[in-house]
């Protein structure tokens, strides 16, 4: 995989280089194909899988526009986090456009529901998440957590969080030639009774915060920042584009804010928090991140 720079506007554009003439796949929310244990994007036939951790990394850094290439039908998983896409990130520094951003402020409650699970956006003067997931499993349980969204509270709190899935599903997927790559090095795996991995879990509730770390980049499908309050119990990656879907629907229930004053806050409604993005301080991005 490799990111370069894109244009204002541009957005996030995914190319399968190892596919001829067609093979260009904008980051959005219509053009999502399959919510099948991860987000996979669809345009022309072409297809890319496991965007959710790249476009995560981007949202909580603050890259608005970039080309991702990629030589398969799937993005690197990595670690199983988006710590590696946010080191790489920092490394070859961003820079700041010459337009401002439009976020989309939510006025009025937009919620989904689907086999227990929920997921909804509420009025908030910052993008805040509160994320609760239940698993009959000892080594998960219930878990909670809360945060206001910045790139710093995202890297120090919920980029490392490691996917994680059963040890049952794995044998069950490989058997089908799906998942070939997926190891304990790349995943908190549990059998029936523990997490089976010998250094065990980067934080506690690491199970919770990957799900935040998910969420965060499923909602970067809108294309647009989103300030207010995104709260799930028991969600994943068709609720969370259920939840986009209806939102695009609900028209009257969010507005689009696009201009700022020196302070950072928005000219048209001023109580709004804004999050600031520390690595657009950087050298320009002229160079590819490899």
């Amino acid at each position: 995989m490799v990111i370069r720079p894109a244009g204002v506007n541009e957005g996030i554009v995914f190319v399968r280089g190892d596919l001829p003439g067609n093979n260009r796949i904008k980051a959005d929310v219509h053009n999502v194909r399959d919510t099948t244990l991860a987000t996979t994007l669809g345009l022309n036939g072409v297809t890319v899988s496991t965007v959710e951790h790249l476009m995560s990394a981007f949202s909580g850094m603050g890259v608005d526009n970039a080309v991702v290439e990629v030589d398969a039908p799937e993005v690197p998983i990595m670690d199983g986090s988006a710590r590696p896409f946010v080191n790489l990130l920092k490394d070859v520094g961003t820079r700041v456009q010459s337009k401002g951003k439009k976020l989309l402020v939510i006025k009025e409650k937009i919620a989904v529901s689907e086999r227990g699970g929920t997921a909804m956006l509420l009025p908030s003067p910052e993008f805040r998440i509160t994320y609760k997931i239940e698993f009959n499993h000892p080594a998960i349980g219930v878990q909670s957590y809360q945060m206001k969204f910045s790139d710093i509270s995202y890297e120090e709190e919920i980029c490392e969080a490691r996917t994680f899935g059963f040890l049952r599903d794995v044998e069950y997927l490989q058997a089908k030639g799906l998942a070939l790559g997926g190891s304990l090095r790349n995943a908190v795996v549990l059998d029936e009774h523990r997490i089976i991995n010998k250094d065990g879990l980067r934080f506690p509730d690491e199970f919770v915060k990957h799900k935040i770390l998910d969420a965060i980049g499923d909602l970067s499908l809108l294309g647009i920042p989103i300030i207010g309050h995104f709260v799930a119990c028991k969600s994943g990656h068709r609720l969370n584009n259920l939840l986009l879907k209806e939102l695009l629907m609900r028209k009257e229930c969010w507005t689009l804010v696009s201009r700022f004053s020196k302070e950072g806050m928005l000219n048209e409604l001023h109580s709004l928090r804004v999050p600031s993005f520390q690595i657009l301080d950087s050298v320009p991005a002229s160079s590819p991140v490899m």
